[in-house]
């Protein structure tokens, strides 16, 4: 893959993609179109890898995803390195790989330290505003007078509700229920503190992830050397791998030539983009995915008369960036 690609031709990727029945000539359509399932897959129930990040469901961060918090065994772990894989096999072949993962995740990625309260607001904000309400309590008759809104037995000595959210356990980012503390069932003013910091930390182990980031470094060492990603933030490392989820029109627009005979003043040219221009940012993935069989355009584009082989191509009147060879 270090291999300098040829001008004219179709790109070399790290492996051919062929699709049975489909008759086509190359075969960068089918590598970007498998890139692109693959990270569908990745996000949907089919694997168990990644999960939609808790605030989803408060309307925040829709979705962005999450490492799912478990104890790997060796099925986890071939995914996992395989999943550092193909994170770097975008990085190398300039194909966006589409997988929406939130800050932590790039941020462990690079073995830098979480922005924890940032970071926990941005993927569980419901934990995050819990905590935060049971941090602005100022007395204990305060705290009975919260807990007693959802569990009128908490305080009585009667067994607690069973969907009471106040005892010494919690659920995890993927809904299971996790144990805090053996022998102390139920949260107390002498033990408030105990019990957010035992939330907090709960909440620290499932973003750090320490058990399943290795194993993807492992896989997208494989293909990447980790040292040069370092000199990268976690934004940075996302748009390299990922692309550009945002469609900028006047991006696209700079990053056009026209074939011989096309002019960018020709009429039904400016009717072309006078269209694009009226498309949501829906519409404009579709756009993208029609024209060069993906979503995203690179995090790397070459200016009109830069073209080389590493970028898609177009089968439109004009040449898009995504686009592969020269025109």
């Amino acid at each position: 893959m270090c291999v300098k690609l040829a001008s004219g031709g179709d790109p070399v990727f790290p492996f051919n993609v062929k699709l049975t029945g489909e008759t086509v000539q190359g075969t960068s359509g089918s590598f970007r179109y498998f890139m692109w399932l693959v990270a569908q897959e990745l996000q949907s129930l089919a694997l168990p890898i990644l999960i939609e990040c808790p605030s989803a469901s408060a309307g925040e961060n829709k979705g962005k995803f999450l490492l799912s918090p478990k104890n790997i065994d060796y099925h986890d772990e071939a995914l996992l390195q395989f999943f550092g894989v193909l994170l770097g096999v975008a990085m190398r072949s300039d194909v966006p790989f589409a997988v929406d993962c939130l800050k932590p995740f790039w941020t462990r990625i690079l073995n830098e330290g979480l922005d924890f309260d940032s970071d926990l607001r941005q993927s569980d904000i419901i934990t995050y505003n819990f905590i935060a309400g049971l941090k602005a309590l100022k007395s204990e008759s305060e705290l009975k007078e919260l807990v007693l809104k959802t569990c009128p037995t908490h305080f009585s000595g009667d067994e607690c509700c069973p969907s009471c959210p106040y005892k010494f356990s919690y659920a995890s980012l993927d809904g299971q229920e996790v144990s805090l503390r053996a022998g102390t069932p139920l949260i107390s003013w002498n033990n408030l503190q105990l019990f957010i910091d035992s939330v907090r930390e709960l909440r620290r182990c499932e973003l750090t992830a320490d058990n399943m980031i290795p194993i993807i470094q492992c896989g997208l060492e494989s293909i990447v050397p980790l040292e040069p990603l370092y000199l990268m933030g976690p934004g940075d490392l996302e748009l390299r791998t990922c692309g550009q989820q945002y469609i900028d029109i006047g991006f696209i627009k700079l990053h056009t030539i026209y074939q011989v005979g096309i002019s960018q003043t020709d009429k039904h040219i400016e009717f072309f983009w006078n269209v694009v221009e009226s498309l949501s940012q829906e519409d404009l993935r579709k756009l993208i995915k029609f024209a060069c069989n993906q979503e995203r355009i690179p995090f790397s584009c070459p200016l009109p008369g830069e073209w080389s082989g590493s970028v898609p191509r177009a089968a439109l009147p004009y040449e898009d960036s995504p686009g592969g060879g020269k025109g």
